[in-house]
C-alpha cells in the first residue's frame, strides 16, 4: 500500500525500520530509504543553484534544468546504493559497525538481498545515465566529459577514494564545480570563474556533513582500515578543519557580494547563524561518550554529522532563497 507519510519522513530523516515494517512498505518508500534520500537535498541545492544562476543571467531553460536535476539526483542515489553494496561485500558493516547503527543498511539488516540491491542500483543508475545521454545529445561533446566525470565519482567514491582520504576532496569537487558549474554549462552553453566560485559555499556545506560523519566514526574506520580524511588528520584536527569550512562558507558569500558576483540579497544566509554557532560549539569539544538526555534518540550515534547537517539544510535553503530573490529583483528591474 502506498505510504505517503513514509515518503515525507524518508526525505527528511533516515528512518529506522524493522523487517516486518519494511515488508509492508511500497516500492517508493523502500527506494527512498535504501538510497538515504534525506541527504539528496544537498544535490538538489546544487542543481537549483545552477538553474538560478542561469536564470539570473537570463539564460534559463526549464527542460535542460529538469534533466540536469533528475540526472544528478539519481546519480547520487546510485552512489549511495553502491556505497552500501560495496561496504557489505568488503565486510565493513559487520559487527554493528557505525553505519549500521544510525539507519537501515538494507543488506546488513536483511531487508534486501544482493540481487534486489543490484536491481535497484541498475534501475537508478540507468535513469541517471539516460538523463545524461539526452543532455549529451542536446548539448554536445563537452557534456559527455561531464557525464564521464560524474560516472567516475559515482563508481569510485566508495573505493578507492574514500579509503585513501580523497572522498572529502571528491565531495567539494562534485557538489561545487561539477554539479553547479557543470549544470550551469549544460543549461547555458558556457561557464565563468564567478559561477565556479559561487558554487563553493554549498560544496563546503555538503563536505562538512561528510567530515562530520567520518569524524563521528573515526575510530571505527581506523579499525577497518578506511583512511578517510579525518582518520588521516586525527580527531582534533578534523574538528578544527570542519569549523574552518563552516566559517569559510560565510566568508565566501561576503566576498562574492563585495566583489559583485552575488547581490547583497545573498547575505540572508546569515539567518542560519544560530545553527552555525551550535555546530561550532559541538565541534569545539570531543564527541561525548553517550548522547545528552535531551538529544533525539533516533539520531545517535551521529553527533558531529547531525549538527553539520542541521546547519547545511538551513544554509543551503537560505542560499537558494537569496538567489531566487536576486533573480526576482533583477526581473523586476530592482537590481
Amino acid at each position: 500500500m502506498v505510504n505517503v507519510s513514509m515518503w515525507a519522513k524518508a526525505v527528511n530523516v533516515i528512518p529506522r525500520v524493522t523487517k516486518d515494517e519494511w515488508d509492508g512498505l511500497d516500492v517508493v518508500s523502500r527506494w527512498l530509504i535504501a538510497t538515504r534520500s534525506a541527504v539528496l537535498v544537498m544535490t538538489f541545492n546544487s542543481a537549483a543553484i545552477a538553474g538560478l544562476l542561469a536564470a539570473r543571467d537570463g539564460r534559463f531553460d526549464l527542460t535542460l534544468w529538469l534533466l540536469v536535476t533528475f540526472g544528478l539526483l539519481f546519480a547520487h542515489a546510485t552512489n549511495n546504493l553502491l556505497n552500501d553494496f560495496t561496504d557489505h561485500l568488503k565486510g565493513v558493516d559487520k559487527d554493528n559497525y557505525f553505519r549500521s547503527q544510525y539507519g537501515p543498511q538494507p543488506l546488513e539488516h536483511g531487508l534486501m538481498t544482493k540481487q534486489q540491491v543490484l536491481l535497484y542500483t541498475a534501475i537508478t543508475g540507468l535513469i541517471a545515465l539516460a538523463a545524461g545521454l539526452v543532455l549529451v545529445n542536446l548539448r554536445g561533446d563537452a557534456t559527455l566529459t561531464l557525464l564521464g566525470l560524474g560516472a567516475f565519482f559515482v563508481l569510485f567514491y566508495t573505493w578507492p577514494l574514500k579509503y585513501i582520504g580523497m572522498g572529502e576532496v571528491a565531495v567539494i569537487i562534485v557538489w561545487g564545480p561539477l554539479m553547479v558549474g557543470g549544470g550551469y554549462y549544460v543549461i547555458t552553453g558556457d561557464v565563468s570563474p564567478g559561477v565556479i566560485v559561487a558554487s563553493l559555499p554549498v560544496a563546503l556545506a555538503a563536505t562538512t556533513v561528510l567530515f562530520g560523519k567520518h569524524t563521528d566514526k573515526l575510530e571505527a574506520d581506523k579499525a577497518k582500515g578506511i583512511r578517510t580524511m579525518p582518520v588521516l588528520l586525527g580527531e582534533r584536527n578534523a574538528r578544527y578543519v570542519t569549523i574552518g569550512m563552516l566559517t569559510l562558507q560565510y566568508a565566501l558569500v561576503v566576498g562574492l557580494v563585495v566583489y559583485g558576483s552575488l547581490s547583497w540579497l545573498l547575505l540572508i544566509v546569515f539567518a542560519a547563524a544560530q545553527w552555525y554557532v551550535r555546530a561550532v560549539r559541538a565541534y569545539s569539544y570531543p564527541r561525548p561518550q553517550a548522547p545528552p538526555p535531551e538529544y533525539p534518540p533516533n539520531i545517535w550515534p551521529l553527533w558531529y554529522a547531525a549538527f553539520a547537517f542541521a546547519h547545511t539544510r538551513r544554509f543551503g535553503g537560505l542560499f537558494l532563497l537569496g538567489l531566487a530573490a536576486d533573480v526576482a529583483a533583477r526581473m523586476a528591474g530592482l537590481l
